[in-house]
C-alpha cells in the first residue's frame, strides 16, 4: 500500500497525479457548495433544527440539507432513479429491458434516461422540502427554491460524471462519500457528549466501546470486500502450465458492493420526505414509529432491503447466462462441469450461496451501530452514521482499487517498452 504511495509521487506519474488533483478540487467545490445558502431563504426562519427521519440524506450530503444549501438534495434523487430504472429494465418496462440487452449502447441510453428522471425527482423533491422547511413561502417561491436545488443536483452529477471520466473512481459515490466524511466529526462529537453529559466514568467506557464498534466495522467491511471464491477454470487449447495464476474466475463475498446499503438507505427515506407536505401527524407518527431505521419495524425493513438489493444488484452486474456463452467461446470450462446449461446453473448456484453469506454480513455490519444507538439511547444522526461510515469505507477501498490498477498498468507498459529496446 506504502509503495503505491511513493508510485503515485513519481515523477513518471503526473497524469496520475493530475487525476488525483482534479478529483479533489471536485470535491473541495461540491463542499464549498454546501455552504452556499438557496438565494432568498431566510436561515433564521427555517425549520431544519430537527430533521428527524430526513437526517440520513443530510448526513450523505455532508450537512447541506439542514443549511438549506443549493446542494441540499445532494445526489438522491438520482440514486432513487436508479433505483426506478434498474427495476423497470425486469420486463416491466419492456422498451427499458430492451435497451438492457444491447450492450454498451443500450447502457448509454438507460443512462441518460436515469439522469432525466432523476433531474424529475428532484424537482419534486426540492418543491416538497421547500414546503416543509420554509413556512411563510408563496407557491411562485417554492417553485423558485426548488429549480435551484434542482439546478444544484444537476450540477453535482454533472462533476460526477466528470470525477468518472477525468479524475479517479466513481464521481457519485465519491461525492456521497465526502458528504458523510464531513458529518463524521460532528457525529462522533454528539456521541461523546451524550455518553458524558452525566460526568460518571461509565459514560466514559461506552463512547470507547462506541469507538471500538465503530473500528470493527471497518474491519469487518474490509474483509467483506476483500474476500473472493474463485472458480477453477480450464480451456481445452491451453495447458493449465501456460495460463499459469489466471486460470480461475473470482467471485467476490459481496459483489455488489456498498450499493445496497445506499439504495436501501435512500428507499428508506423517500416515505419521510412527504411528512412535510402531508403535514398529517398521524403520518409523521407512522413513519417514526414503523418506516425510520431506528424502529423495530423499519430496523427489519432496512435489513431486508439490504439483503434483496444485494441479490438484485449481483445478479445485474455478474449475468452467470452471459458468463457461461463467453466461456465457452473462448474454449473454457468448470473442470467436471459440461459447458451450457450446467455451467449457468453452476454459477447461479454458486452466486447464490456467495451472496446469501455476504449480504447477511454487510447487513450485520449496517445493523450493528443502529442496534447500539438504539441500547444507549444515542441521537438519530449517531445512528445513521453508522451506515455513513459503511459506505465511506467500501467507496474508499474501491477507490484505492481504481488507483492500484492503474499504477499497474502503467508499470506493466513501462516494462514492455523498456523489453522492446
Amino acid at each position: 500500500m506504502f509503495a503505491n504511495f511513493k508510485q503515485i509521487f513519481n515523477p513518471k506519474n503526473k497524469d496520475l497525479q493530475k487525476k488525483i488533483i482534479f478529483t479533489f478540487f471536485s470535491l473541495f467545490v461540491f463542499k464549498l457548495g454546501t455552504t452556499i445558502i438557496v438565494p432568498g431563504v431566510d436561515s433564521a426562519q427555517l425549520g431544519t433544527n430537527s430533521l428527524g427521519f430526513l437526517e440520513l440524506i443530510n448526513v450523505m450530503g455532508g450537512g447541506a440539507m439542514a443549511q438549506f444549501s443549493i446542494f441540499g438534495l445532494g445526489v438522491m434523487p438520482y440514486i432513487t432513479a436508479s433505483i426506478i430504472i434498474q427495476l423497470a429494465q425486469m420486463d416491466i418496462i419492456p422498451y427499458l429491458a430492451d435497451l438492457a440487452k444491447e450492450g454498451h449502447t443500450g447502457r448509454v441510453k438507460i443512462n441518460k434516461i436515469t439522469r432525466v428522471v432523476g433531474i424529475v425527482l428532484a424537482f419534486i423533491q426540492g418543491y416538497i422540502m421547500s414546503f416543509a422547511f420554509i413556512k411563510t413561502g408563496t407557491v411562485l417561491e417554492y417553485m423558485q427554491f426548488a429549480t435551484v436545488l434542482t439546478a444544484g443536483t444537476a450540477l453535482l452529477l454533472w462533476m460526477g460524471d466528470q470525477i468518472t471520466t477525468k479524475g479517479i473512481g466513481n464521481g457519485i459515490s465519491l461525492i456521497i462519500m465526502t458528504g458523510i466524511i464531513a458529518s463524521l466529526p460532528s457525529m462522533f462529537y454528539q456521541a461523546f457528549q451524550s455518553f458524558t453529559e452525566s460526568g460518571s466514568v461509565w459514560g466514559i467506557v461506552m463512547f470507547i466501546v462506541f469507538i471500538v464498534i465503530y473500528l470493527l466495522i471497518v474491519i469487518g467491511i474490509i474483509f467483506e470486500q476483500t474476500a473472493e471464491r474463485r472458480i477453477q477454470i480450464q480451456y481445452a487449447n491451453k495447458s493449465t502450465s501456460t495460463l499459469g495464476k489466471q486460470n480461475y474466475i473470482p467471485f467476490k463475498l459481496n459483489s455488489a458492493g456498498v450499493i445496497p446499503v445506499i439504495f436501501a438507505s435512500s428507499l428508506l427515506s423517500i416515505p419521510a420526505i412527504f411528512v412535510g407536505l402531508i403535514k398529517n401527524p398521524k403520518y409523521g407518527e407512522f413513519i417514526e414509529n414503523y418506516v425510520a431505521m431506528d424502529s423495530p419495524t423499519g430496523f427489519i425493513l432496512y435489513i431486508l432491503l439490504i439483503v434483496g438489493f444485494s441479490y438484485f444488484y449481483t445478479f445485474l452486474q455478474l449475468k452467470p447466462k452471459e458468463m457461461a456463452e463467453n466461456l465457452q467461446k473462448n474454449g473454457g470450462y468448470v473442470p467436471g462441469v459440461r459447458p451450457g446449461e450446467e455451467t449457468i446453473n453452476y454459477i447461479n448456484g454458486t452466486l447464490y450461496r456467495l451472496t446469501i453469506v455476504g449480504a447477511l454480513a454487510l447487513a450485520i455490519i449496517a445493523g450493528l451501530p443502529i442496534i447500539f444507538s438504539l441500547i444507549s439511547n444515542l441521537p438519530s444522526s449517531v445512528s445513521i452514521g453508522g451506515t455513513g461510515v459503511l459506505i465511506v469505507i467500501g467507496v474508499a477501498l474501491e477507490t484505492y482499487k481504481s488507483i492500484d490498477s492503474q499504477l499497474t498498468s502503467r508499470t506493466f507498459t513501462r516494462t514492455r517498452r523498456g523489453r522492446r529496446k
